[in-house]
């Protein structure tokens, strides 16, 4: 069989198939728990590079093959579920097209960049930088929940509005070179209990409707 098989790509999978199940969900008519899915994947990426060089006998064809694996998942659960999600709430005819194909071409051109990127510091054999290049298209699994709010407190028109100009703000913040510094360990805890929160309040607001 062709790839590696350990543990250091679990969380990555699971993230996967937590995304694919999202779009099955968002065909369904099921955009909440399509969002459930989007934010538990971005849970398993945000621990998966941990795992992952937490095996410190792994070969440079292994941790290449991770830098991929990662990407390629990445580009599913942070580019197609997000367009999903957007083209189901709204984002439509040419100019809808125009700014999902936008959003999802910039987070195409932010992951084969962040390859580029990954791929020399194992050449060079640096492990890297504390600061990431642009706004990572992990953020959308955040970014998104927490937009999906405005659902019930506007119009379905207005809410179609925000969502559509979110996705062309930050797909365009993928790939704008700014430097943000990476999260420690409270920045994840924040980052995760805002991903929480988000979710648990549309559960329990569509429910009270």
């Amino acid at each position: 069989m062709i790839g590696f098989y350990d543990y250091t790509v679990i969380l990555t999978y699971m993230g996967l198939f937590s995304s694919i199940f999202g779009i099955t969900q968002v065909l369904d008519g099921h955009g909440k728990i399509a969002l459930v899915c989007l934010a538990f994947s971005g849970l398993c990426d945000m621990f998966d590079g941990k795992v992952a060089r937490s095996k410190r006998n792994r070969t440079d064809d292994e941790k290449l093959f991770g830098i991929q694996i990662d990407s390629l998942c990445d580009l599913i659960c942070f580019g197609i579920l997000p367009i999903a999600i957007g083209y189901s709430h709204g984002i439509r005819g040419p100019l809808g097209f125009i700014i999902l194909a936008y959003y999802g071409v910039c987070g195409l051109i932010r992951l084969a960049y962040f390859n580029v990127l990954e791929t020399n510091k194992l050449l060079v054999e640096n492990d890297g930088s504390n600061c990431y290049h642009g706004l990572p298209i992990t953020s959308i699994a955040i970014i998104l929940p927490v937009i999906y709010i405005f659902k019930f407190v506007v119009t379905q028109k207005v809410f179609t509005l925000i969502l559509a100009v979110a996705m062309l703000v930050v797909g365009t913040m993928f790939i704008v070179d700014f430097s943000i510094k990476k999260p420690g360990k409270r920045g994840n805890i924040a980052m995760i209990l805002c991903g929480v929160l988000a979710i648990a309040y549309i559960v329990v607001f569509s429910r009270c409707l």
